[in-house]
């Protein structure tokens, strides 16, 4: 289908309303020749005469007034729908779809968020719980939450929170019946909680890291979870060692219902972004949403 160029209609529209050549050049901000001939070639293509043209004045003739009886509204609509998006872009408004694991909603996200949201009732935020690698483009999400070690480099990262530790940590009551590890290679002796990546299907190899020397153990365990809040209950119940971010154990470790070893081990490491894609406009709901989140060292 040939697509035509609707320029020389609004150009009718706009003379037809005006009554004049001359006002309707202002209206457009065009010269008067060249509205003329835009017309008069919108008439040749058409094959029909539009307007009549006298010394004092232009009106519409029959077929004219039929033309505009059936577009001029229709423009009308669209530069009010125009008008609306237009209102979009300035007000802060809208849906913004954010993917994350739930410890950061619960503990981040969610508390940093709510106090924007109240002020901004016309925003709305949807929340996606997701451990694996999501495709932000792809799934039309507006952002993720990684680890900043994690995120590529075509997106675009914001710190939303300071750098972060992992711990290694166990009950009182499996230590009651197990020795303390005193070196990462321990951990070969002990039963340990895994976590099973969701992206690849592997198990997590636990990092280490003193003084420059790297070492990574395959621990082995009766347990595996693929979600950290099942690790961190499982180590409650005494099912054995689990290693996770620091601030996922930090209210039990600070109530003694777990114990922190290998302390030394575990160095500090990028903490959590948000991250989108470069390439695209950012709404002003989605700019006051990143705004909120960063995290200011």
């Amino acid at each position: 289908m040939n697509k035509r160029n609707f320029n020389d209609l609004v150009a009718f529209v706009t003379v037809a309303r005006e009554g004049s050549f001359t006002r309707a050049s202002a209206v457009l901000g065009v010269t008067q020749s060249a509205l003329s001939q835009t017309i008069s070639g919108l008439e040749t293509r058409l094959k029909i005469r539009l307007l009549t043209r006298t010394t004092r004045s232009v009106s519409p003739t029959v077929a004219g007034e039929k033309l505009l009886n059936a577009i001029g509204h229709r423009f009308d609509e669209i530069e009010a729908e125009l008008d609306i998006l237009t209102e979009m872009r300035d007000k802060p408004a809208g849906t913004v779809r954010i993917t994350s694991g739930d410890h950061i909603l619960r503990n981040t996200l969610l508390p940093k968020l709510t106090p924007l949201m109240l002020e901004y009732p016309d925003i709305n935020i949807e929340f996606d719980v997701s451990y694996g690698f999501r495709d932000i483009v792809q799934d039309r999400f507006d952002a993720g939450v990684r680890m900043g070690d994690t995120i590529d480099k075509d997106m675009i990262a914001v710190p939303i929170g300071p750098q972060l530790r992992m711990a290694v940590v166990a009950s009182p009551d499996y230590f009651a019946l197990n020795p303390k590890p005193k070196s990462p290679r321990d951990l070969l002796k002990h039963r340990c909680i895994n976590q099973r990546m969701q992206t690849s299907g592997g198990i997590y190899v636990w990092e280490f890291q003193r003084r420059g020397r790297e070492l990574n153990v395959r621990v082995d365990g009766q347990v595996v979870f693929n979600t950290s809040p099942n690790i961190v209950d499982a180590a409650l119940a005494g099912l054995g060692i689990a290693w996770l971010p620091e601030e996922e154990f930090a209210p039990h470790i600070e109530q003694g219902r777990l114990i922190r070893v290998l302390d030394e081990w575990c160095p500090s490491f990028p903490g959590y972004f948000l991250y989108y894609p470069s390439r695209r406009q950012p709404s002003p709901a989605f700019t006051l949403v990143a705004q909120a989140l960063r995290y200011e060292r």
